[in-house]
């Protein structure tokens, strides 16, 4: 197959030369890497990719193809996408398309025949930063300067852009047990999926929705989506969270959303060197003592009081507004806080993504954790600290 010359411009000059793939054209974001070995089409989809062009790690890419039922979201969301060797036929019985022909169809600007090793060797010495790819310009100066021009991703409030336009409702499979409401900061569709088969019927709104159009849904919990973008600028979702804390309605956040519970609690949010994204990242529970491999897509991270990458995370009870805060996991490959537990209202998080399609499915326990704390009892398992909001009301 002939194809045409592409070349890829990091913002501080580095350039790799290669092959179009996908669709012929130019395009800007953050290059960051993500080293899983299956779940190109989970990664494609996830909203929390928008803006970013994704290194994918592993060599060959587009083996199964892509079918109809593996996408997190309506459509592809990376910047770009950078491969080392495209397979040259997809061959699994769920194809339903290639993935190059999808690539091209949604107007997504690739690249392959890149030495990924070298490239994310790089990323990972230097952080992750702006870069540009181009089928329709080999001057790599020239794509620099426009490379320097765009925006970077400290600063960018995306949400908005990813969110749902209208609100919809996930029904639960079974027996109803529960309401939730989800908002969408960029949720994944495995999200509701597996609140699904809990019983739980979730009804996803959008980012800007306000305490009174969650509430009016008869939600028992409330659910803070992942999603793109950092955390520092998601004023509105940090103010709402604290009022579903104040109102003691149990909360649960993954991902973005457990940043903005982080924010929620009174604390901040730093932009990590090159983020975790992958589906081996080992996180140890402290509730259970269980170490999990778990998968992962941010590039933010909550800071409390003594945490950071590299230093050891506090093991205490950090004292907020909301009462006592605990950090209740941690990524065991650089200290990075993955989770909070708060001991004094109903709501925890998780900073990695246990819904994790397509896996692995080590965290899954935690959407049973979510439903025992709707059921009236916390995280970790123990009577009376949920259902506060919902206790006495004729639809819970």
């Amino acid at each position: 197959m002939s194809r045409q010359s592409a070349i890829l411009v990091l913002e501080d000059g580095r350039t790799f030369h290669g092959e179009a793939y996908g669709s012929v054209g130019e395009t800007f974001g953050e290059a960051v890497f993500n080293t899983g070995m299956t779940g190109y089409q989970e990664t494609l989809t996830d909203p929390s990719y928008h803006r970013q062009v994704v290194v994918q790690t592993a060599p060959h890419i587009g083996n199964t193809g892509v079918n109809d039922a593996d996408d997190e979201s309506g459509r592809i969301w990376v910047a770009g996408y950078v491969v080392r060797d495209p397979a040259r036929a997809a061959s699994n019985w769920r194809a339903t398309g290639g993935l190059e022909e999808r690539l091209a169809a949604e107007g997504v600007v690739g690249i392959s025949g890149v030495d990924t090793r070298a490239l994310t060797r790089h990323l990972r010495e230097r952080g992750a930063m702006r870069v540009g790819i181009s089928s329709v310009d080999d001057d790599p100066r020239a794509l620099l300067a426009r490379v320097r021009q765009s925006p970077g991703m400290v600063g960018a409030d995306l949400s908005a852009e990813v969110t749902t336009a209208q609100p919809y409702v996930v029904e639960a499979e079974g027996a109803h047990r529960f309401t939730v409401a989800a908002l969408d900061l960029g949720i994944k569709r495995n999200v509701p999926r597996r609140l699904a088969a809990r019983g739980v019927t979730t009804h996803v709104l959008p980012a800007g929705s306000t305490i009174d159009d969650l509430l009016a849904t008869g939600a028992d919990a409330v659910f803070l989506s992942p999603g793109p973008g950092d955390p520092a600028t998601a004023d509105g979702p940090v103010a709402l969270a604290r009022e579903v804390l104040t109102r003691r309605v149990p909360l649960f956040g993954i991902c973005f959303g457990s940043q903005i519970l982080g924010r929620a609690l009174g604390f901040g949010t730093y932009k990590l060197g090159y983020g975790h994204r992958g589906i081996n990242q080992p996180v140890l529970d402290r509730v259970t003592g269980r170490v999990e491999v778990t998968s992962h897509n941010h590039g933010f991270a909550v800071q409390v009081p003594g945490s950071g990458p590299g230093a050891v995370v506090p093991d205490r009870v950090i004292d907020t507004e909301f009462g006592g805060i605990e950090v209740s996991h941690v990524c065991l490959n650089d200290n990075v806080v993955e989770g909070l537990r708060a001991k004094d209202v109903p709501a925890f998080t998780v900073q990695y993504h246990p819904e994790a399609a397509a896996g692995p499915h080590d965290a899954d326990y935690l959407f049973d954790r979510f439903a025992e704390l709707i059921e009236g009892r916390g995280p970790d398992g123990q009577r009376g600290a949920g259902r506060t909001h919902s206790e006495g009301r004729s639809n819970a």
